[in-house]
């Protein structure tokens, strides 16, 4: 039983799930604002990403395939291929102390504090939540309040990954609520549409 409970993680994973929960049968290969992926591929995308989280937590088994390079073939169910990521990784930050200053995660700094890693694992889910909904004429389930939550992490670890996993950071609009001001720092259009 997990130790710990870390509310900004499963909001965001409860964002992800709704998000796929709500793809339509035939909707898997849309295109998304994840530049050349389908709905398919970021769904990959996204639960390798948890999987990578739990494995560097754990030292278990991470993911079989590289999270950058997602076939689009999900073989079985997206919702139970979903389901085993993002269980991985509750799981994984679970144990976790909240007083750790340096938690092993899967990308540069490499190492954060606890609090800092469980906002990057769900920034990783709630972008791709938004991803998915978009592309497959759902309603966000990036709140500005979940955003507002997930922008200090972002503002510590989007950087070093300009280029490679977030594309250039884009001038919101002056309108802009919480939600679109954290999707344009991480290139993506808010306004974006298939």
């Amino acid at each position: 039983m997990s130790a710990f409970r870390w509310p900004v993680l499963d909001e965001a994973h409860q964002a992800l799930r709704s998000a796929v929960a709500g793809v339509p049968s035939d909707g898997w290969q849309q295109p998304t604002p994840a530049g050349r992926w389908t709905v398919a591929q970021v769904l990959q995308h996204a639960a390798a990403d948890q999987l990578a989280y739990a494995a560097r937590l754990t030292g278990g088994p991470g993911p079989d395939y590289d999270p950058f390079e997602p076939s689009g073939t999900i073989p079985g169910s997206p919702v139970e291929l979903l389901e085993t990521a993002l269980t991985a990784s509750a799981e994984a930050f679970g144990a976790v102390d909240p007083a750790d200053a340096e938690v092993p995660v899967p990308l540069p700094p490499y190492t954060l504090t606890a609090a800092r890693a469980v906002e990057a694992a769900a920034l990783d889910a709630a972008v791709h939540a938004w991803d998915i909904a978009v592309a497959s004429g759902l309603r966000s389930p990036l709140t500005p309040a979940l955003a507002k939550a997930l922008r200090p992490v972002a503002d510590d670890v989007v950087e070093p990954l300009r280029g490679y996993a977030f594309a250039s950071a884009l001038e919101p609009a002056a309108d802009a609520d919480e939600a679109d001001a954290l999707l344009n720092h991480l290139g993506r259009r808010a306004d974006w549409s298939g």
